[in-house]
């Protein structure tokens, strides 16, 4: 391939991580979330977010012109080879926690896919325009909850106000570009990422404002995931996410 066209895959295929592991960390809630209602709903925001994965994958594979199946590429690689945000791998923590990183994370997809829709390739902005209605609905879902952490009770205020202090300087990593990212900026084929992180950072706090919580301090940033460097739990995640894949190779359904 063309080191234009590794780019691309490698772009690629770091917007598919992001979703899969994301969608992975919520899948955990199944079973296990306040109430059935919200039980039903974070497994629907998973399987958006798994499903979002496989389209990425998929064309991941096309560019490589079928040398990996979408589903080697999900799971027949090791921790140092995906390209996920530190943000999504995180453990799921209590519920306050699983709602503010999912505002952070909802709010940046909001502003991300809304400028990867114009993207020069079709399949990106294909993606991403049935991505941005699904990310809506997320949107919506995680600032209600947040708003009624933040503004309910003693606890509950507590709690999400922990979550964000401990999240927040995950959040600057949203914001710094890749290699392969800047060089497809050429050809309009990515998101300039540093450009959306004022309107990002507007939103969320007009949020937090409202939900009578207090705005972190950035005073820590964590980064890496987009060059392999992640976090000691990205590790347990993969060996749950791929243990049948890896128990019996090529095994099909």
């Amino acid at each position: 391939m063309t080191d234009q066209k590794d780019d691309l895959v490698n772009y690629v295929i770091a917007l598919g991580d992001d979703s899969l592991i994301l969608g992975q960390r919520l899948s955990e809630w199944c079973y296990h979330a306040p109430f059935l209602e919200e039980d039903l709903a974070l497994a629907n925001v998973a399987l958006d977010f798994i499903g979002r994965a496989q389209m990425f994958y998929d064309y991941a594979s096309q560019l490589e012109e079928d040398t990996r199946s979408a589903d080697e590429i999900a799971f027949l690689r090791d921790t140092r080879d995906y390209r996920n945000l530190l943000i999504m791998e995180l453990p799921v923590g209590d519920f306050a926690f699983t709602m503010a990183r999912q505002f952070m994370v909802d709010t940046y997809n909001h502003l991300y896919l809304q400028q990867l829709i114009k993207s020069t390739d079709k399949t990106l902005a294909a993606i991403a325009a049935k991505a941005t209605k699904e990310t809506d609905y997320h949107l919506r879902r995680s600032q209600e909850w947040v708003l009624r952490l933040g503004d309910g009770t003693d606890e509950s205020h507590q709690r999400i106000q922990k979550a964000f202090d401990e999240l927040w300087g995950y959040g600057a990593e949203l914001f710094g570009m890749s290699a392969c990212e800047t060089a497809l900026l050429s050809k309009a084929e990515s998101v300039d990422r540093t450009a959306l992180s004022a309107d990002w950072k507007k939103l969320v706090s007009e949020t937090l404002e409202q939900a009578t919580l207090k705005i972190p301090s950035d005073d820590w940033q964590v980064t890496g995931g987009r060059e392999g460097l992640h976090t000691e739990h990205h590790g347990h995640i993969l060996a749950e996410m791929q243990y049948l894949q890896r128990t019996y190779p090529g095994l099909e359904w």
